[in-house]
């Protein structure tokens, strides 16, 4: 901004000194005297930046010096006025509207012939001044806005970061619940039957030689229920293995059979990519997402056809819940949308709802590098 005023003053000096020039061929030294009193005071306005009370001192001292000149040497260097009058205002946050105001005054005062160019000047250096003035509320908005913006972003950078916290907690803590259970499990009931073969062996071993019969038979219960530890390590890790319908894409099209059985509508599901990448984390959020898109179909769309697709892309992984419902022109989030988004968001993707032909939900989730 101080550039353009800047500007402003020298284009209206350089016209003051051309028009006195050839109009009288020569300017006197008090003429001379006037322009380098003029062009110090208002170099000086400039290099006081960081003190606003000395430049709006400056720019009164310019305005009063360039009245005195135009009634003492020539009328033509009140063509400077203006533009110092509306540096007044822009120093004084633009409160000072009086200054405006008073650079018509000289109107009054200068004669006829130059009426005509000193309102041209002051109409140039008004919309000069008005043209800053929308510029620098422009660029104030903006600042603030990016502000904001930087606030947001920090504060979703600190929900990440905690849900991502969260997570890992989560993840650690049902390991350790599995471990212990599976822990209490084998004491329980594989650790009991192998210290029961063990003492069947044992007394086999010392009736061998005494009573044969009877440590073949205890033999024999030792076998037995070594066997039988054998068959119930075999059915806990059977237990522990998830179901094949259990597993992501399984689960989701068993999902939509359920769907089409239990409600009156038509569910399909297709899918695309290499759905091995895709971790159990993401699959829950996937289905969660899928479930909660279903709801809002059901709930509010009206819908009689849902369709399920999930797409790996190169660097994404696409799941979309699309109805053939009512929709709706504006989307309000609601808890159940907001939901979708902070879980999508704690694995460093994003949700996007469309309502405009039906209801359309958009998972977007980065592909895990491996490694």
């Amino acid at each position: 901004m101080e550039l353009w005023i800047i500007c402003n003053k020298a284009a209206l000096l350089v016209y003051v000194i051309f028009v006195s020039y050839s109009v009288v061929h020569g300017a006197s030294p008090s003429e001379i005297l006037a322009y380098l009193s003029y062009l110090c005071v208002n170099m000086a306005i400039p290099i006081l930046r960081k003190q606003r009370r000395l430049q709006l001192l400056g720019a009164a001292a310019s305005a009063v010096l360039v009245t005195l000149f135009a009634f003492r040497l020539n009328t033509i260097f009140i063509l400077l006025l203006p533009v110092n009058l509306y540096e007044i205002v822009l120093l004084s946050g633009g409160r000072n509207r009086l200054a405006l105001l008073l650079g018509l005054v000289p109107l009054f005062l200068i004669p006829v012939d130059e009426k005509l160019i000193y309102l041209l000047a002051t109409s140039l250096s008004l919309l000069l001044y008005y043209g800053m003035r929308v510029h620098t509320e422009k660029l104030e908005k903006i600042g603030e806005e990016r502000e904001m913006l930087r606030l947001d972003l920090q504060r979703l950078k600190q929900s990440l970061s905690m849900n991502e916290e969260y997570i890992r907690q989560s993840q650690y803590t049902v390991k350790l619940e599995e471990r212990n259970r599976l822990s209490q499990q084998i004491h329980d009931e594989v650790g009991h039957a192998m210290a029961g073969a063990l003492i069947q062996m044992e007394a086999s071993r010392r009736l061998s030689g005494a009573n044969p019969d009877k440590a073949s038979e205890l033999l024999g219960n030792a076998i037995a229920i070594s066997k039988e530890g054998l068959e119930r390590i075999r059915l806990t890790l059977k237990d522990m293995k998830p179901r094949s319908e259990e597993l992501g894409i399984h689960r989701l099209r068993l999902f939509a059979d359920e769907l089409s059985a239990n409600h009156a509508v038509n569910a399909t599901l297709t899918h695309a990519g290499d759905l091995d990448v895709i971790t159990p984390l993401q699959w829950k959020i996937l289905h969660e997402n899928a479930k909660e898109a279903v709801t809002n179909s059901l709930k509010y769309g009206g819908a009689t056809a849902i369709e399920f697709e999930i797409r790996v892309l190169n660097r994404m992984i696409q799941s979309v819940v699309t109805d053939n419902g009512k929709g709706a022109d504006k989307i309000v989030k609601g808890l159940g949308i907001v939901g979708m988004e902070e879980r999508a968001a704690s694995a460093g993707g994003t949700v996007i709802v469309d309502g405009t032909k039906g209801f359309r939900v958009t998972t977007l989730l980065p592909l895990q590098k491996s490694g």
